[in-house]
């Protein structure tokens, strides 16, 4: 499930802060706005066993 609240793409190099919006547009600057919400998880990535014991590993 995607999030609805959406960030200005251009936020780093326009505003000092991160603008978040529900339209397809900043509302400060006019720029497009992108989904803030993170990848999905992906129980068959076929690297996620690597990764688990990195993790395991430097802990």
């Amino acid at each position: 499930m995607k999030s609805d609240i959406r960030v200005c793409s251009a936020w780093r190099e326009t505003h000092d802060r991160p603008v978040y919006t529900l339209s397809d547009t900043c509302p400060e600057c006019g720029g497009a706005a992108e989904n803030s919400a993170p990848a999905p998880f992906d129980p068959e990535d076929p690297y996620g066993e690597y990764r688990r014991a990195l993790k395991r590993r430097h802990r």
